[in-house]
């Protein structure tokens, strides 16, 4: 047993995780404050590197602070109308079988780890709150049964799912370019989603990110001995009651009656089916969109609460989660305002242009998409800023406008693992802080950047 602790706490894989925890739980400040400080490190930004003095930043601050208002409600559905379809009754049953199986710590990081990655292929809001409510599962019934678990670790776990969601059907990118009337169609046309999604370069991005990070968030996990104690609200958080379905009243008056009423919501959800099949049949994959996905869950939010009461509930509980997103989406929406008309985002696309080959170009759009991704933590919002540059610089390199499409997602999702703004709502179920996950998710970051790396030099 000796040996074995022994060997856990050398884990060069554990011994990294635990380093960037710990300066992340010194240094890392809540996720509001990050966005404050990154509006302050772009306004002086724009100022040094740009010709506009503090009256002209000031002024793109405010023309750019309510430009993404629409794109803030479509983003404040997809975590309301994921976390409802999440918070179902099915889809809890279905979370709390998938909780019971780990035995111990490893298997449990794994398991929510790899959960997370799955679902985000569908739906990276969806994701996001399913990787919250099992890694919150999962952590009671191990604290239940007295097993030393690493919290942090596993909510880590469940956040990995928005490093792995630019690929497939949820992708803002890839759904933006495939609709007919999109802010580039005269630039690159019109891209089916089966052209981004289904190329081998993608294809490979798809398996190793399913298969790896898992691995490497297992791998992190310290020995029993080394595991950090729970703190009292995250005890609060897991041990508490779950609240029961509410059911009709006794005696019920005629509203309740219509409330309670599985007609009514199946009659609205079968009006929705029809419509999502019609528009597949009609449209194909060109049907997805942002807002069509988030009619896809809405109805079957619907569907799966069974009546209108239920599902009411269940959205009241889930706009808390899109708290973050309503208070820093503004303040993200002006950062992306002195980026955009500032110029900034044109020198640092143009300077990736004069230091790039053919055979580099990707890897500097990846990387460039990184960093604009810490100010820009929104996979729409960005391609609106960046998209525009990498196409454009794209045709300058005679680069494959897919790949460059791609790249430009996989930077935006890969850096998501060491900015909190998405975090948000996971925090707030599972009852940590920032600090607490920042650190592991970071430490995976690492892991999903050498995939990313490797697929920019593949051919599409």
């Amino acid at each position: 047993m000796e040996t074995t602790q022994s060997k856990e706490r050398n884990n060069p894989i554990a011994k990294m995780g635990n380093v960037l925890l710990q300066f992340s739980m010194k240094y890392m400040p809540d996720a509001s404050i990050f966005a404050i400080i990154l509006t302050f490190l772009t306004f002086l930004a724009g100022i040094l590197f740009t010709d506009q003095g503090p009256k002209e930043m000031l002024l793109n601050w405010y023309q750019g602070f309510w430009e993404l208002l629409a794109f803030a409600m479509q983003m404040t559905l997809i975590v309301v109308t994921g976390s409802a379809v999440a918070g179902s009754p099915p889809v809890k049953r279905i979370i709390k079988r998938i909780a019971a199986i780990p035995q111990n710590g490893r298997q449990a990081v794994w398991l929510v780890t790899t959960v997370s990655i799955a679902v985000s292929f569908v739906h990276w809001g969806l994701s996001l709150i399913v990787g919250a409510l099992l890694a919150k599962e999962v952590a009671r019934c191990l604290w239940q049964k007295q097993i030393p678990f690493e919290y942090g670790l596993l909510a880590a776990g469940g956040y990995v799912g928005q490093m792995t969601w630019q690929g497939l059907l949820s992708s803002s990118i890839g759904l933006s370019i495939a609709s007919p009337g999109h802010i580039l169609e005269g630039e690159m046309g019109v891209i089916p989603m089966a052209a981004y999604m289904g190329n081998g370069m993608n294809l490979f991005v798809t398996v190793a990110l399913l298969l790896l990070p898992p691995v490497f968030a297992m791998l992190m996990h310290p020995s029993g001995s080394n595991v950090s104690p729970l703190d009292m609200e995250a005890i609060q958080k897991i041990s508490e009651v779950e609240r029961p379905v509410a059911g009709r009243p006794e005696n019920p008056t005629v509203g309740e009656r219509l409330n309670f009423s599985p007609f009514l919501s199946g009659a609205i959800g079968l009006m929705g089916a029809i419509y999502i099949i019609y528009a597949f049949a009609t449209k194909g994959m060109s049907a997805l969109d942002i807002n069509f996905v988030n009619f896809i869950f809405f109805i079957l939010g619907i569907l799966l609460h069974g009546n209108i009461a239920n599902y009411i509930r269940a959205v009241a509980d889930a706009v808390s989660g899109a708290t973050g997103i309503i208070f820093q989406f503004p303040l993200y929406a002006g950062i992306q305002g002195m980026i955009k008309y500032s110029g900034l985002v044109t020198i640092l696309s143009s300077a990736i242009v004069s230091i790039s080959s053919p055979a580099t170009f990707y890897f500097w759009t990846l990387l460039s998409a990184g960093i604009i991704n810490m100010f820009v933590p929104s996979g729409g919002g960005q391609w609106t800023v960046q998209g525009p540059i990498a196409i454009a610089s794209a045709k300058m390199m005679g680069a494959d406008v897919i790949k460059t499409s791609l790249m430009v997602g996989y930077g935006n999702t890969w850096t998501n693992m060491c900015q909190p703004f998405w975090a948000i709502a996971l925090l707030g179920i599972t009852g940590l802080k920032a600090k607490d996950i920042m650190g592991y998710s970071t430490a995976i970051m690492f892991c999903g950047g050498l995939i990313f790396i490797i697929a920019s030099f593949l051919p599409v």
